[in-house]
């Protein structure tokens, strides 16, 4: 490898690319000319955190143009507020709704959110606010202001509420989603699904919103025992 290399791009990056190009580059390489050909179709679009730990790619085991990923700091959806400032999340979904034609759109929160974490912690104690509500990331984090209000003042153990905050925000983020008109339009013909999820990073369990009850059940459980040696349930 040439020292003029490993200037232009950090050292784990080339030889990650290394190792894809001799791995998985070449038992699809097919694939990926097929998709460079016709373009991108993928059925789902997903909203998920861009927390290094939760990548949706490996959880849901994807092949390339199967999942239209969009990553931002605690997987929020902001409501439908078309004006002069930039809206990145809202374009991608636009994108994905309107021009690909997703059929699901999922919003997948998970454990040990930071984001999740500082909103709580500033509000357990505002005197110490980690967010300010000037920077970027506050402003940002104060769309989970709605979730928190319905769950009331911060509990304790401070974690098991950060956990609650962030299911919370997933519904949030949902019925954000359901602000945009064609969200709630193509919803309305069953053209298009919307979706909770979280992912426990240290126990690689995944839990999916069953909107009818309000709670969050396990997916796959009897597969999950299986990975850990446990009896099934």
């Amino acid at each position: 490898m040439s020292e003029e290399t490993t200037s232009i791009l950090p050292t784990r990056l080339v030889n990650g690319y290394e190792s894809f190009l001799a791995g998985r580059f070449g038992q699809e390489r097919e694939r990926f000319r097929d998709l460079s050909q016709v373009g991108q179709n993928p059925r789902i679009m997903l909203i998920g955190c861009c927390d290094s730990r939760v990548s949706p790619e490996v959880i849901f085991d994807a092949r390339p143009g199967e999942i239209f990923v969009v990553r931002n700091v605690a997987n929020l959806a902001p409501p439908y507020r078309p004006n002069d400032d930039f809206h990145g999340t809202s374009a991608a979904l636009e994108f994905a709704v309107m021009g690909l034609r997703v059929e699901h759109v999922v919003v997948m929160g998970h454990a040990q959110c930071g984001g999740v974490k500082a909103f709580a912690q500033g509000e357990a104690d505002p005197y110490t606010r980690p967010l300010s509500p000037g920077d970027f990331i506050g402003k940002w984090m104060a769309l989970i202001a709605p979730a928190a209000e319905r769950l009331g003042a911060p509990t304790d153990p401070l974690e098991d509420y950060v956990e609650q905050l962030a299911m919370e925000s997933v519904k949030q983020s949902l019925a954000n989603l359901r602000s945009f008109p064609c969200v709630k339009t193509l919803e309305s013909r069953g053209r298009l699904a919307l979706h909770g999820a979280y992912f426990g990073i240290a126990t690689g369990k995944l839990h999916a919103l069953d909107e009818a009850t309000g709670k969050f059940v396990q997916v796959a459980g009897d597969q999950h025992a299986d990975a850990f040696g446990l009896p099934r349930s």
